[in-house]
């Protein structure tokens, strides 16, 4: 008992010399640590006669109630003070001027985007995407591109080691995900494409928006409705004329591309859906037989059709960016003017 009245008064000398949150942990792992005073006084228990043990074990657990107790009051009143002294040094004067916080701006890239997304997501699509580094066969064979066609040359894509290369449009997707799937299909993907061309109206790489439906009983008629509405929809207006060409692309047949009506009267700006001119937007068509054949659907039973446009040519003629390369120079002040 008197090794306990001695192990309090030590512990209660220390207890108030300790002046930092640093030293009140020490001191509880000195006296209640599992190798602390406390548990050396524990161990003692068994050494003793019956009748004294439940007498010594009482007064062990109330020199641990008294540390604990004293240790939980000085740790609350030494927090209390380090707040208080934090709180005094990081006073706020209110008499120095407030921060120049600038508000960011949406590139105008990312909210085409998140507007087609948005756009297709209301007309049932669901948005896909996959690699950007495929192989020859998604990207070319699949489509019914011929082996001597342009688009295959070195000129116009970019290969890399081991036969792959940088996909030049995502229709790569459209082949991966109906081998993938069974049909119907109504899917969209927009990602990036990469191809050598670099001037005002192209850059390297680039974003393209491509649709696909497949279905029993797809035909023209639905594409045209579903590209009506959709520009429509992105440029904002009600009513868009609207032409289709005929055209050739391996992959559709019968193809067509498609314009808008617009005014190019004032050279500085395009006004869209107005006017007497018209500009090429996107290309589209009823898939070809063969790309179907290729990925395992009987053109028999399913047909459909498929679309694709460049996302920066679509930003362009709704915000009236003259030159794509801009797009990528990382000028804040392009920003500030053509952000959202």
């Amino acid at each position: 008992m008197a090794n306990l009245a001695t192990l309090k008064e030590s512990f209660s000398e220390k207890l108030e010399s300790a002046s930092n949150l640093k030293d009140l942990d020490a001191l509880r792992i000195e006296f209640l640590g599992k190798n602390g005073h406390i548990q050396e006084q524990m161990k003692k228990i068994g050494e003793l006669a019956p009748d004294e043990r439940k007498a010594f074990g009482a007064e062990i657990n109330e020199a641990k109630e008294f540390i604990s107790t004293a240790l939980e009051n000085k740790t609350k009143l030494l927090q209390t003070l380090v707040l208080q002294q934090k709180l005094d040094s990081e006073t706020i004067d209110i008499t120095l001027p407030p921060y120049n916080y600038q508000a960011g701006k949406i590139h105008p890239l990312s909210q085409s985007i998140l507007e087609l997304k948005d756009i297709f997501s209301r007309l049932g699509f669901l948005s896909v995407d996959g690699p950007e580094i495929d192989d020859d066969w998604h990207n070319f064979t699949a489509l019914n591109i011929p082996e001597h066609h342009p688009a295959r040359q070195n000129h116009d894509t970019f290969y890399i080691e081991g036969g792959n290369l940088l996909r030049t449009h995502t229709s790569n997707m459209q082949i991966r995900h109906m081998m993938a799937n069974k049909p119907p299909f109504r899917i969209i993907t927009l990602g990036k494409t990469y191809r050598a061309d670099d001037d005002a109206t192209h850059t390297p790489m680039f974003h393209q928006l491509e649709g696909l439906y497949i279905d029993k009983d797809i035909t023209m008629a639905h594409l045209k409705g579903c590209l009506e509405s959709f520009l429509s929809m992105f440029f904002g207006l009600k009513e868009l004329p609207v032409r289709f060409r005929p055209s050739f692309f391996p992959f559709t047949e019968p193809s067509a591309e498609v314009d808008i009506r617009c005014d190019r009267s004032n050279k500085a700006e395009i006004k869209i859906g107005e006017g007497n001119d018209w500009v090429e937007i996107l290309g589209s068509g009823m898939v070809h037989p063969n790309v179907l054949k290729n990925v395992g659907v009987d053109p028999e039973v399913y047909q459909g059709f498929a679309f694709g446009c460049g996302i920066e040519r679509l930003t362009m003629l709704k915000y009236n960016i003259p030159d794509l390369r801009t797009f990528y120079a990382g000028d804040i002040r392009w920003l500030k003017h053509y952000g959202i």
